[in-house]
């Protein structure tokens, strides 16, 4: 006679059980219950709710930040700059040449507007400037031979000398002589600076989309020799007055030609490519980007020497240049339809109008009259005998 066959241990078995359960329970369709609440309150939330949902996704999402474009951001971009005029100073006409720095023609320049001048400095021993720390003096004790100070003009002889003016004394250096303060000449070149026309070349692309555009219009008749920039009936002419770009900046030309400051000209080229390339146009706006209100950094200026020999010897004119800079920025967005995105957002419109329905359970299963009975009903509770009953079924089966 067969031996028969051992059984597993019950909780084998009850694991078995429990595995074949959830793989049935995996193929079943669940659907929540839907309770009608004749409240017109709660009815008036709910529709509420869902209406602003819907307004914002239309409204705000679709209409203003076009969500459903693929969009690209900071486009490549070039710049060429070209500034024209001549002015006149206490001493001499400047022409462009002298009074544009770099001459390059980038995207960053200076215009310079006012210039203090030291002339005929040689290499020699002077007097220390008496702005700099520690060298006012009364005596030679007062001076240390060799010393060197790294905001100063030179390095120091141990002499303590007269001043190049008034009856003060300052320690002597080895240097350029005679330092700046002690001879500067000053020189006003923003009296004819207004006038001063900049041309601003800007050309972008897109690589994503392969669009690519310029700022300036096509033209052969000789346009741009005659034109000057107007935002309605000269777009396309880039060619602003430095006067023009100041005061578009709310600045007063005078006062900036004197301390000097930073302008910048902002080109922002936000192009909808659904619609035809004449609709993506630029945009020039104009601000002063230097904190012109915190004193110990307001203006802007600059040092350059030019060289030249006088009887062998190298002899140079140290400038203290003023100026107007400006910085030409460009940036800006490109969006064009696309599938992706609009699913995406369309997807995420339907899923929060369902807020509305989260929202107004809450009111109606917490501040409702009659949230008792709605919970009832909502939830689905096993009575007490129904689960004595399974309870005793499961220890059976164990």
């Amino acid at each position: 006679m067969a031996a028969a066959e051992p059984k597993p241990p019950a909780g084998v078995a009850a694991a078995r059980r429990l595995a074949r359960g959830c793989w049935s329970a995996f193929w079943d369709y669940e659907t929540p219950k839907v309770i009608v609440v004749k409240n017109r309150r709660l009815g008036v939330v709910y529709r509420s709710v869902q209406l602003l949902i819907l307004l914002y996704f239309v409204w705000y999402v679709f209409i203003v930040q076009k969500s459903y474009q693929d969009s690209e951001t900071g486009p490549e971009s070039s710049v060429i700059t070209k500034v024209k005029g001549i002015t006149l100073s206490e001493h001499k006409v400047w022409d462009v040449e002298e009074y544009v720095k770099p001459p390059e023609g980038g995207s960053v320049f200076s215009i310079i507007t006012r210039i203090e001048a030291t002339p005929f400095q040689s290499l020699g021993t002077c007097a220390e400037s008496m702005r700099v720390n520690n060298a006012t003096c009364d005596s030679d004790e007062d001076c240390v031979a060799g010393q060197l100070d790294m905001l100063g003009n030179g390095l120091r002889t141990g002499r303590c000398v007269p001043y190049y003016h008034g009856s003060s004394k300052t320690c002597e250096v080895t240097g350029w002589c005679p330092v700046e303060d002690g001879a500067s000449v000053s020189q006003f070149l923003g009296k004819m600076a207004p006038n001063f026309t900049i041309l601003i070349k800007n050309s972008i692309h897109y690589p994503k989309f392969q669009f690519s555009k310029g700022n300036i219009e096509h033209r052969k008749d000789g346009y741009l020799k005659h034109c000057t920039f107007h935002e309605v009936s000269d777009l396309y002419c880039p060619i602003f007055k430095l006067g023009y770009i100041v005061e578009q900046a709310g600045e007063n030309f005078t006062e900036l030609a004197h301390t000097g400051g930073v302008i910048g000209v902002i080109i922002n080229w936000d192009c909808d490519l659904d619609l035809s390339a004449s609709k993506c146009n630029p945009k020039y706006s104009f601000r002063r980007l230097d904190p012109k209100h915190i004193p110990a950094s307001s203006g802007y200026n600059f040092r350059f020497a030019k060289y030249y020999k006088i009887n062998g010897s190298t002899t140079r004119t140290l400038i203290k240049a003023y100026g107007i800079r400006i910085d030409v920025i460009v940036h800006g967005q490109a969006g064009k339809f696309s599938l992706i995105p609009t699913i995406i957002n369309l997807a995420t419109a339907l899923t929060s109008i369902g807020v509305g329905s989260f929202l107004c359970d809450w009111i109606l299963l917490t501040f409702m009259n009659k949230n008792k009975v709605y919970s009832h009903k909502k939830f689905d509770k096993p009575s007490q005998q129904d689960c004595t009953l399974t309870d005793a079924r499961g220890l059976a089966q164990l």
